[in-house]
């Protein structure tokens, strides 16, 4: 019998960290290591962040991994397989998919695989700004073998153990991993998942979030850009992508009211935001950006 190849699922809300820990797993662990990443938005952000680091990525877009796009995974399982024969496969889900169907998709229609282990990303910090659980964020805390309280050190040293013990309330049987940017050994990650009883995957949920994206050639003036990242307005859950500037390009990251900069290639400024009825602040959003164009 041929070995199955194992699969990884890393889920958790938007802006949590999961791309963070993929980079981190790519940049020190050894092997062929295959990505199936499902991005929210039109422009596949975080697959291009991982692009170039020695990995096979298959994208999936237009929908959530795990529910309208069960048939394109897969698909794009079984083209990794034959083409790339990695040593694993990760899977990144959106932030808002609810895993356990694609759980069950694993276990029940891919043969050539088996569930090596679910990781769920928590942010530490959001969780202390909005303690209240969404429903899609409870299903990612209680499919998840481990739990990654990641961001710890954005929040008080005194409240870390009250997350702890409101993460134990949904999964009383994972560990519980505190973070800094993902930061953890890998090997703590796979080999520990098993045999779940997972929802079939013809459910239906209904998406909380709206996205836009904004593209421009032009570079941008980076003053004008910060203040334009501070003044967000606050349906503005999660922004993330990359912002030419004279002289250099930014990978951006929003999430919550905090955002940060880091170096990054990128030929063009390349822009997705994500939040809760955020048609209303497109235009806005846009033209204070046409605004900030060199």
């Amino acid at each position: 019998m041929e070995p199955r190849t194992p699969i990884n699922l890393v889920t958790g809300p938007l802006g949590s960290g999961k791309t963070t820990l993929l980079r981190h797993i790519l940049a020190i662990r050894p092997g062929k290591i295959a990505i199936v990443m499902n991005e929210f938005g039109e422009i596949a952000i975080d697959a291009k962040v991982l692009e170039g680091k020695n990995v096979r990525i298959a994208e999936l877009g237009g929908g959530c991994v795990c529910c309208s796009l069960l048939g394109e995974f897969e698909a794009a399982v079984t083209e990794i397989i034959q083409r790339v024969e990695p040593d694993i496969i990760i899977v990144e889900t959106t932030g808002l998919a609810e895993p356990e169907a694609l759980v069950f998709n694993i276990q029940e229609a891919a043969p050539q695989c088996r569930l090596d282990s679910v990781v769920s990303v928590i942010d530490a910090d959001m969780l202390v700004c909005f303690p209240e659980l969404g429903h899609t964020t409870r299903l990612q805390i209680e499919g998840a073998d481990i739990l990654l309280l990641n961001k710890i050190d954005l929040i008080e040293p005194r409240q870390v153990e009250p997350l702890e013990a409101k993460l134990r309330e949904s999964n009383p049987t994972a560990p519980i991993v505190r973070t800094e940017r993902c930061r953890i050994d890998p090997e703590l990650l796979f080999g520990i998942g098993g045999e779940k009883k997972g929802a079939s995957p013809q459910h239906k949920h209904q998406p909380e979030f709206d996205s836009f994206t904004f593209t421009s050639k032009k570079e941008l003036s980076r003053d004008c850009f910060k203040a334009f990242a501070d003044h967000l307005p606050s349906s503005v859950y999660r922004a993330k992508g990359f912002v030419r500037f004279e002289g250099s390009t930014q990978l951006f990251n929003f999430v919550g009211g905090r955002w940060d900069l880091e170096p990054f290639e990128s030929a063009e400024t390349q822009l997705v935001f994500i939040g809760k009825e955020i048609a209303p602040e497109k235009s806005s959003i846009i033209a204070a950006l046409k605004d900030c164009e060199l």
